[in-house]
């Protein structure tokens, strides 16, 4: 199949598994850092953390920190085919100047601060408002200052995906690459350079997304969104995926089996370029990608159809992720005070943090193009009113 012949079919297609995995990692990034309040280990402490930590939370954050941001830079890398097939590379830059940059500036200066604000506060020894605090938050850059992106480091890796992969992009568009994806065993054996990145570069980089002092996470992301990209590119990928979803299957869940284990044993070595840490973290590597592409092969086997509430969702999607850590930053600020149980708390926050969010969407951007243009969406194109015509006028 020509080149030519791949982009009309991916074209004349919608992938709405896609959609409702974005529309579904969204939905659990909200329960995820509801549960990071409850959180103690070695990712970091949460924005407001309650006085009592929680072994089940723990175990759920650490279980979906496995393969949930390997999932939304694979689907970035998806969404970015589709868009290079109908715009120039000038139009795609533009595109993803209004629909990321735009937002992650915007998200910086008015929904980060609120969150770092709160943390201070919850110290109980920082007493100022919070319009004494603003100008305290471009004090040097976290950890020896206040100036951070929070949880919109994911907007500024993924604009500079985009735009410093473009060349690459553009060039495996022209190269048909997919044959060696059918031949037993290979869609499995894409977890290698995971692996390896993982084993070589996470031991001295844990994590921490400044992006240009976080070479582990800059090259692992990188490399899903190009995977990402690839899958997008050939229907045999897909193939590929669904003859091999039982033993992805069964690899994922032995392998998260054994992560949980060591973890609940205490048994995960000690962060160091040791030979146990090295293959732990390759393994690690390996994990994510089988999780991968589980979801993915369950996501085609049931996910590819079209509803209202997909459409809608997919839109509101952008929003809720822009604005759910401040507003979950801000609910449990307060509930953690209460005197209730962590399931208590945690149903509270998240349940809570849902349906502002949902809302703040409703009331403040959706039917407003200046805010719609804030939080990267397209603006609505409103009717003209119509002027009726008068009868036996006589204008010709």
């Amino acid at each position: 199949m020509s080149t030519a012949d791949r982009t009309t079919q991916e074209l004349q297609s919608r992938r709405y598994d896609f959609d409702w995995l974005r529309v579904l990692a969204v939905l659990l990034l909200i329960y995820f850092h509801a549960a990071a309040v409850f959180y103690r280990g070695e990712l970091g402490d949460f924005y407001i953390q309650n006085a009592r930590s929680s072994h089940f939370m723990t175990g759920f954050v650490l279980f979906v920190h496995q393969w949930h941001m390997p999932l939304f830079f694979l689907i970035s890398g998806a969404g970015t085919w589709f868009a290079l097939s109908h715009r120039s590379a000038k139009q795609y830059v533009q595109e993803r100047t209004q629909r990321l940059f735009i937002p992650f500036v915007f998200g910086t200066l008015v929904l980060v601060p609120l969150q770092v604000y709160l943390r201070l506060l919850s110290h109980l020894t920082y007493d100022r408002s919070y319009w004494q605090f603003y100008p305290e938050f471009f004090n040097g850059v976290r950890p020896y200052g206040n100036f951070e992106w929070g949880h919109l480091w994911f907007l500024i890796y993924l604009f500079t995906f985009s735009i410093v992969a473009l060349p690459l992009l553009k060039y495996l568009r022209n190269l048909d690459i997919a044959p060696w994806i059918e031949k037993p065993g290979t869609v499995l054996l894409m977890a290698l350079p995971l692996a390896l990145i993982e084993g070589s570069l996470r031991p001295h980089w844990i994590g921490f997304q400044n992006l240009y002092d976080d070479w582990a996470n800059v090259c692992l992301y990188l490399l899903y969104f190009i995977y990402g990209y690839l899958l997008c590119s050939d229907a045999r990928f897909g193939s590929a995926i669904d003859k091999h979803l039982g033993i992805a299957n069964l690899l994922a869940i032995v392998c998260m089996t054994v992560f949980l284990s060591l973890w609940q044993t205490d048994l995960i070595p000690d962060r160091a370029y040791s030979v146990n840490y090295v293959l732990y973290q390759c393994f690690r590597g390996c994990n994510s990608w089988f999780w991968v592409l589980m979801i993915l092969g369950l996501g085609r086997k049931f996910l590819n159809t079209n509803s209202r509430l997909l459409s809608y969702a997919h839109e509101a999607a952008y929003p809720v992720y822009l604005l759910h850590q401040t507003i979950l930053v801000t609910i449990a600020f307060y509930v953690i005070r209460w005197n209730a149980g962590v399931m208590t708390k945690f149903w509270t926050i998240s349940t809570a943090t849902l349906f502002a969010t949902i809302a703040l969407y409703e009331l403040l951007i959706r039917r407003f193009n200046s805010a719609r243009f804030l939080f990267g969406l397209k603006p609505v194109m409103r009717q003209p009113t119509s002027i009726p015509t008068t009868p036996n006028s006589s204008h010709p």
